[in-house]
């Protein structure tokens, strides 16, 4: 089994391509589990600070489901910002058969989509750890796929992802 995550900006189009990727492996008989990361944050950390230490436990619960669930036979996709290289680095370290995917896309039209509302309140001052405004994004530095999230439908990017999966070996 393998593990893809989708990484970008918040509002980059991760979870719409996500989708998009599970319908494209579906039709493949392929069923992955999706660990996305507002849902599992809920469980995890159930009244967010968005700390550096908090999130380093958050990455850290992540990777380790995702790991677990890859070791059992379960393909994954991480639908998860992770702002910081080392914790998608050591998602690769951990997950033999591992994809990192850049879903690149321009910080002002992920502001203008922004379906939570963290760039407004980023704005105004309510927030103080939005990654790409108060808090940095580190970008992958060789994913193995880019996509873009503000000029490319879901479906061509979950295609783009599917072949890449082919050439690594992770899909037939």
């Amino acid at each position: 089994m393998f593990a893809v995550w989708l990484t970008g900006l918040p509002a980059s189009g991760k979870s719409t391509i996500a989708r998009a990727l599970v319908a494209e492996l579906a039709s493949r008989g392929v069923r992955p589990a999706v660990l996305e990361s507002d849902a599992l944050r809920r469980v995890f950390t159930p009244r967010p600070t968005y700390s550096d230490d908090e999130r380093e436990i958050f990455y850290g619960s992540l990777i380790f489901v995702g790991k677990l669930l890859v070791e059992h036979g379960v393909p994954v996709i991480f639908d998860a910002t992770a702002n910081r290289r080392r914790w998608r680095d050591r998602a690769r370290a951990e997950i033999t058969r591992f994809a990192e995917v850049h879903v690149a896309c321009p910080i002002e039209v992920c502001s203008a989509r922004d379906p939570k509302g963290i760039y407004r309140m980023a704005r105004e001052g309510s927030s103080s750890t939005v990654p790409g405004v108060q808090t940095e994004y580190e970008p992958p530095e060789k994913p193995e796929v880019t996509v873009r999230g503000d000029a490319q439908d879901a479906r061509g990017a979950a295609l783009a992802i599917v072949a890449r999966l082919r050439e690594l070996g992770f899909l037939p």
